[in-house]
């Protein structure tokens, strides 16, 4: 048995061929997806990169875990306390131990664990190759050692090998050499040019005006960029660097299926292709990051490809969280799923061909606000405890189906499905807290600490900003978050015109007087 787990971080599934972008932006993944289960609906439980890659190779929710943050108390997974055993027992298990004790060797080549000092991500590996740029680097940094070790090991049976690339994550890294791919291809069009110019009049941390975050610096090294996005031109520089960076990761993830079929093993590797969360790209007023409890943060591409048990390609549409696809995965290989874990393996429907998936599934963000949401039938119903310095109300509603870009906020019209989406989420968490072994709920350690780690009340930068706003013409809202901070807007307020887009944008500083 042989396993390669392609992970491309910060990884939109709209944005890959196979999931039907018009931009041909993924022929190695397409050609892998062909003979695969292509997840239409799999979502992290926990975003964004700490958070999910913690609840994905855990197996448990970041509720369970305490880990949820990327900085601050909550960025470390809870201690086990007195029941602590000399070496990890099989009930906490994560998904590389579980498969190194069934029997594979299990390598991994990324730069997360530095990254994010989380240290327990080495747990079950036997090889851990750090490429040593803290996620800076580019695939032609990361995949070359893998193929290396292809080389020596490939023709080996029973090997698990992790392959983490970044290109898509900001600063768009792709070098220029590379050229540009997309240079003669329309952009997406979402979004439009008036909801563009909106959010210029906008704020908050990676808004159109401060895409690098709190400021519109420009990096010398990242050409690809752009730090402000005034209108539909900006945006197609920004997206095609985005596109960019997937499409070079395709072509590094080629090299490593050119390696599989030089060793004559391709036919027989099983290949996972997924990612740790997705990116906003206008969505909810965000360019180029990942800062929400949403269909498109939490939504993520998941592939995967069995010989033997799956002859063509075929979509499973149910809703799964990742981690019971690395459950899944687990029984599939022939492995048991830890008693402790969250993720619910769909094995043996799987295997029949068949699609089973969970009625609801809830979505959390605390590292760049507080937010959790309940996607059900065709809605997402999202509640906002800590902005994250975003002009956010407490409840938002939307309708995938029809409004998958989240742009009209359907709470106030529809109080009877918010009610249902927050019953369904206040079953939840009482659910998850009584199973926990903790007795607080790790989003209120977040909120206690000042808010999310990127966006915290305590902090020089919230400081700067405010008066990087009121330069920038935008002391209205620099006013609110002085007063406010993470607090959310009162739905339908003139606060919240930041926002919703049926309302117009401030061009000029607000008079509440006038």
């Amino acid at each position: 048995m042989r396993v390669l787990y392609f992970d491309i971080d910060t990884l939109r599934p709209d944005h890959l061929s196979c999931y039907g972008y018009e931009r041909e932006t993924s022929p190695n993944i397409d050609r892998i997806c062909r003979e695969a289960v292509r997840f239409d609906n799999c979502y992290v439980s926990d975003a964004p990169c700490l958070p999910s890659r913690a609840a994905s190779w855990m197996g448990r929710f970041g509720i369970h875990t305490g880990v949820v943050n990327h900085g601050g108390a909550r960025a470390d997974p809870f201690p086990e306390g007195a029941d602590r055993f000399f070496f990890q027992r099989g009930a906490r298990m994560g998904l590389a131990m579980v498969l190194r004790v069934a029997g594979l060797h299990t390598v991994s080549f990324s730069p997360f664990a530095e990254r994010h000092a989380a240290w327990w991500f080495y747990a079950g590996f036997r090889e851990m190759h750090n490429t040593g740029k803290i996620g800076s680097e580019r695939a032609d940094e990361i995949v070359p050692p893998a193929l290396d070790w292809l080389d020596k090991r490939g023709h080996e049976d029973n090997w698990f090998l992790h392959v983490n690339v970044w290109d898509p994550h900001t600063t768009f890294r792709t070098p220029m050499e590379y050229g540009e791919p997309f240079e003669n291809e329309d952009p997406p069009a979402f979004p439009p040019e008036e909801l563009i110019r909106h959010h210029y009049n906008s704020y908050g941390p990676h808004s159109a005006q401060e895409t690098a975050g709190y400021t519109d610096d420009e990096k010398e090294a990242f050409p690809r960029d752009i730090s402000r996005i005034k209108n539909r031109k900006d945006f197609t520089k920004w997206i095609n660097g985005y596109d960019t960076g997937i499409r070079y990761a395709d072509e590094w993830f080629g090299k490593l299926l050119s390696k599989l079929e030089e060793k004559g093993v391709l036919k027989d590797t099983v290949i996972v292709i997924t990612s740790d969360h997705g990116e906003n790209h206008g969505e909810l007023g965000v360019y180029g990051d990942h800062h929400t409890a949403d269909h498109i943060t939490c939504r993520v591409p998941y592939i995967l490809r069995i010989p033997g048990l799956i002859d063509n390609g075929r979509v499973d549409k149910g809703l799964h969280y990742q981690a019971d696809l690395s459950a899944t995965l687990l029984e599939l290989l022939g492995a048991r799923v830890p008693s402790l874990w969250d993720g619910k393996s769909f094995a043996e429907t799987f295997k029949q061909g068949r699609e089973e998936g969970r009625e609801e599934l809830v979505i959390s963000n605390n590292a760049w606000s507080c937010q959790r949401g309940v996607v059900w039938d065709n809605w997402l119903a999202i509640r906002t405890y800590h902005t994250g310095f975003k002009a956010f109300p407490e409840y938002m509603l939307f309708d995938l189906k029809t409004d998958p870009h989240e742009t009209t906020n359907l709470a106030r019209a529809n109080p009877d499905i918010v009610a249902e989406g927050m019953k369904r989420l206040e079953s939840w968490t009482t659910d998850m807290l009584r199973s926990s072994e903790q007795t607080v709920d790790p989003m209120w350690t977040v909120v206690s600490e000042g808010g999310p780690f990127h966006a915290n009340e305590n902090s020089p930068v919230f400081e700067a900003y405010l008066e990087r706003l009121r330069r920038t013409n935008r002391s209205f809202y620099a006013d609110w978050l002085a007063e406010n901070k993470g607090k959310p807007i009162p739905a339908g307020s003139r606060w919240a015109a930041a926002l919703e887009p049926d309302q117009e944008p401030l061009t000029e500083p607000y008079n509440p007087e006038t």
